[in-house]
């Protein structure tokens, strides 16, 4: 009887840590690391460096002072297809006033990116990405997913699914605004800003 309860209790004390052991690994310690990342209202963006498709070292904090349109993106993504064309003209409108456009491609290989590149006419930095820099920017779970990053090195404003020009150009002319690396503290998200679509929840290769 005696023995019954031992190893019952026994038993009870490896159940309870083994739950304690999933409970941190998949609640506690998920929820701290992104706390530590992307936090309040107005989050600094996390540093990140990467090859650009010809190469080169492209790393966020070489555009201190500018502002940064992140763009994750792939080209098996409808939204991200319609958007592209727009982004390239913001680029060519805004580029002398400070604007940066960034586009993270989350495509399995580099190959179909390079031709997307040519094909579209694409006149900004476009690098491959990695788990790495999906998670430390909170996860990207749909494409497209876009960052405003202001001349402070906060994130402004995050749009998930592809998003009306017209909007994130307005927000972009607020952004451009703030003097110096000061921080555009009268920003407003547009009026309609927010999703104008679902965009594509996958985030691999269909």
């Amino acid at each position: 009887m005696k023995q019954g309860k031992v190893l019952a209790g026994a038993l009870l004390a490896v159940l309870l840590v083994i739950g304690l052991y999933f409970v941190n690994r998949y609640w506690i310690a998920p929820a701290t690391q992104r706390a530590g990342k992307l936090t309040g209202d107005r989050p600094l963006a996390p540093p990140f460096s990467l090859l650009d498709l010809n190469g080169r070292e492209l790393e966020l904090a070489d555009h201190k002072g500018k502002v940064v349109l992140l763009d994750f993106w792939a080209t098996w993504c409808g939204p991200c297809q319609i958007e592209i064309p727009g982004f390239v003209k913001l680029q060519e409108r805004y580029r002398d006033q400070g604007l940066v456009m960034i586009g993270i491609s989350l495509d399995d290989t580099p190959e179909p990116v390079r031709e997307f590149y040519r094909e579209y006419r694409m006149n900004y930095a476009v690098a491959m990405g990695n788990d790495k820099i999906s998670e430390v920017y909170g996860g990207i779970f749909g494409l497209p997913t876009t960052f405003l990053i202001g001349r402070d090195g906060r994130i402004y404003f995050k749009h998930m699914g592809a998003t009306a020009i017209s909007d994130i150009e307005e927000e972009i002319k607020e952004l451009l605004a703030a003097q110096g690396a000061g921080e555009a503290a009268g920003f407003k998200p547009a009026a309609s800003a927010g999703p104008a679509g679902q965009g594509n929840q996958r985030t691999g290769r269909p």
